[in-house]
């Protein structure tokens, strides 16, 4: 997206750069043929051509907006018409030649320094045609001076555009960079702090992306870690957080990669299966029950079910992408996992323990 905006930006000023050049252009050639120098009033082939193609390009692009024209094209066929009217009127004016030709040397810089002032190929394109004239013309007389006149603002717009790109490759770099740290820190704000789990609101995200790719079936796990307010209660928080953090490790182990894990609550974790039949579902919720309790997290005060810590799961089916009815059938499931002594699996609709 970021190339695209830039891409775009550059585009736009593309598209001014030459809209500029045939405005000044069209005006340039109306003052000369209303306004001639030394009122010598000829309207040349040249200037009348100039001025024809200023008003009819920006027409025609209006129309086939798409259609990209060559600025390049463009400022050197305007450079050689410019040559040809300077040419034609030098040699009317054989007394003040030289004053004509560095007037007009002079009008053709002007007008290019504006229009290009960051690409210095249009600019000697557009002006060399005109500064070659002159110098064939007056090259005796004031040839150096000619060559001063067109080789300031050469080196001058050589240099702005020197500049302006190490500014746009800056501006780029910038960018990039605001572009990545926006996305660290979205996918920060979609992660747990402290297992490094999705929180809900990655949830959400992941669950519309693969909903939105994979009809398959799914199953949702729900999993409660056993007797948890108890054992924050007695062995402190500090404790309890290294608890959950180990937990959401075995739990991230026990499921493939490209399962959705997620802390859903405080002790409560949600798991979504993705393209998984309902034998490998109780497979997978029988193999992260394992995996917790093989931890060996000792919980005196769950005693009732072992002498450390375990997790109750409840399982559901995720159909027609409703991931609320899903969360809540597997919600149920849990509740009579619970209810049936922790430390179970139950499927959604089955009273058995899996």
């Amino acid at each position: 997206m970021t190339s695209q905006t830039w891409q775009s930006l550059c585009d736009k000023r593309y598209r001014l750069s030459l809209r500029l050049f045939l405005l000044l252009n069209a005006i340039s050639a109306l003052f000369s043929m209303a306004l001639p120098l030394y009122n010598l009033r000829t309207f040349t082939p040249p200037v009348c051509i100039i001025f024809v193609l200023s008003v009819i390009l920006p027409a025609w692009h209006k129309f086939h907006p798409k259609t990209k024209i060559n600025i390049s094209f463009i400022s050197l066929l305007f450079g050689c018409l410019w040559a040809w009217h300077v040419v034609i009127r030098a040699r009317l004016l054989s007394d003040n030649a030289s004053t004509y030709l560095l007037i007009a040397l002079l009008s053709v810089l002007f007008l290019g320094a504006i229009a290009f002032s960051n690409n210095i190929v249009a600019f000697l394109l557009h002006s060399f045609p005109v500064f070659a004239a002159c110098l064939w013309f007056d090259g005796a007389e004031n040839g150096i001076r000619l060559i001063f006149t067109f080789a300031l603002p050469v080196i001058g717009i050589a240099i702005q555009q020197a500049i302006q790109r190490r500014n746009d490759n800056f501006a780029r770099a910038l960018m990039q960079r605001l572009m990545q740290e926006s996305k660290t820190l979205n996918d920060l704000s979609m992660l747990d702090p402290l297992t490094g789990l999705y929180n809900r609101r990655g949830l959400q995200h992941k669950l519309n992306n693969l909903l939105a790719l994979d009809d398959s079936s799914c199953f949702v796990l729900l999993l409660d870690i056993d007797h948890f307010k108890a054992y924050n209660d007695h062995y402190g928080h500090m404790m309890g957080d290294q608890a959950l953090i180990r937990v959401s490790a075995a739990l991230r182990d026990a499921v493939r990669s490209r399962d959705i894990v997620a802390r859903f609550g405080g002790e409560e974790f949600m798991i979504l299966l993705n393209n998984m039949d309902l034998e490998h579902a109780r497979q997978t919720a029988e193999r992260i029950r394992q995996k917790v309790y093989d931890l060996d997290i000792p919980h005196m005060f769950n005693e009732s079910v072992a002498t450390n810590v375990t997790v109750s799961i409840g399982i559901a089916p995720l159909q027609d992408s409703d991931i609320d009815a899903a969360l809540s059938l597997a919600d149920k499931a849990l509740y009579e996992a619970k209810h049936l002594g922790r430390n179970n699996i139950l499927v959604s609709g089955d009273l058995q323990v899996a």
